[in-house]
């Protein structure tokens, strides 16, 4: 890992590996690029697997600028730049990333070989917004998450280790000790909930700005879903109805599918 320079702003990238085409993978709304260490070293034994923090995330530079899928489709040909990447790449995106990949992929097609988009939001993502769900909508929408959003960007790492004692999932907590330490000082920095808050409130104007741009390219896409059953499961024991947990999973692989 280390760091370059894009607009002004200090920015965390990792890459390894020298093989071609080269792999850029966009991570998720709030999610480190340290939990990806094995599967980038994996495909590090054959390609060159790039990842950075967008600016605010990790230790990548955060300054009071508006955060869109925008912003990551000027940063990604710059980032090229620096590493000297002029053949096209293989774009993968998950969840968020996946929204930002999508935009990419429609302003730049040439320079795209392939891509992949896991379990990657949805350009009609507002159909979420229509759904009943009393309380997801209440616990986990997207005006829950603003709400606290702006209550943890205003608070110190410590007071976040204190408040959101953050746990490692039980595949977090497989990762190399040193691994494990990076991804709580992720989780308990305020400039991701201030990124975050920025990427939340923009997110469905986002979406409708890229289904207006036409698709041209002529490369392979690659689609895959989250497993429905387990994650209704996983709603579930966390205390979302069943009946919620069906509505909102069933939806959810319906947007994937169009």
């Amino acid at each position: 890992m280390h760091f370059i320079e894009i607009n002004s702003q200090k920015v965390e990238i990792l890459s390894k590996g020298t093989g071609k085409p080269a792999i850029l993978i966009l991570s998720g709304m709030g999610s480190p690029f340290y939990e990806w260490e094995e599967i980038s070293s994996k495909l590090a034994e054959t390609n060159q697997v790039i990842m950075y923090h967008r600016p605010g995330l990790g230790k990548s530079e955060y300054l009071h600028k508006k955060r869109s899928t925008e912003n990551v489709t000027a940063e990604i040909p710059q980032i090229l730049e620096k590493l000297n990447i002029t053949e096209p790449i293989i774009l993968a995106g998950h969840s968020y990333g996946g929204l930002c990949a999508q935009h990419f992929s429609k302003l730049y097609p040439e320079r795209i070989q392939g891509l992949l988009l896991l379990d990657s939001t949805s350009v009609d993502l507002y159909k979420l917004d229509q759904l009943d769900l009393p309380y997801l909508n209440e616990n986990d929408s997207d005006t829950a998450w603003i709400e606290n959003c702006k209550e943890y960007a205003a608070l110190s790492p410590s007071e976040l280790l204190k408040q959101l004692n953050p746990v490692l999932t039980e595949e977090q907590q497989k990762l190399p000790k040193k691994t494990q330490k990076k991804l709580i000082t992720f989780y308990t920095h305020p400039s991701l909930y201030k990124t975050m808050l920025q990427e939340i409130t923009n997110w469905e104007e986002d979406a409708e700005t890229i289904k207006t741009l036409s698709y041209t390219g002529n490369f392979p896409v690659t689609i895959i879903g989250r497993d429905k059953r387990k994650c209704i499961l996983n709603y579930i024991d966390d205390g979302v109805p069943k009946e919620e947990a069906e509505l909102l999973e069933d939806t959810w692989h319906q947007l994937i599918m169009e």
